[in-house]
């Protein structure tokens, strides 16, 4: 697939997508290239990660095992660290976003913050368009 396209990385999360659509949310989240399997106690783990490695063979998926990682407790995916807790933002990133000066304009023209840190004790969902220019 020719990722030099607009519309690639979404083409190939449908891929992705329609490769896994029996497991996807049930024993497995999928962004893009990258999936994470899951279950409530280690054999269900196991037999999980078992029916996602039969279904690369099937679909001659081919993985890079540089980059797999296996029994961890928690880690970062997407910003976010994941661990038997659920899903918590990393603080680090916090402080990184907090420590940003406000942009106070925009091509020369004076005006009010933009980008503010959320407040963390609301619920809130963050949701992005990217777009790619030639």
């Amino acid at each position: 697939m020719r990722f030099r396209l607009c519309n690639a990385p979404a083409t190939f999360q449908r891929c992705m997508k329609a490769i896994f659509s029996d497991m996807n949310e049930d024993c497995l989240e999928i962004f893009m290239d990258d999936f994470s399997t899951f279950g409530d106690d280690f054999t269900s783990c196991l037999s999980n990660m078992e029916k996602l490695l039969t279904r690369c063979e099937e679909t001659n998926l081919v993985l890079n095992w540089e980059k797999c990682h296996f029994k961890v407790k928690e880690g970062i995916v997407l910003v976010h660290k994941i661990s038997c807790r659920g899903m918590e933002v990393d603080r680090a990133k916090i402080d990184v976003i907090n420590k940003l000066p406000s942009p106070t304009t925009i091509k020369g023209i004076l005006t009010t913050p933009i980008v503010a840190p959320p407040d963390w004790t609301l619920s809130f969902e963050l949701m992005c368009d990217a777009v790619t220019t030639q």
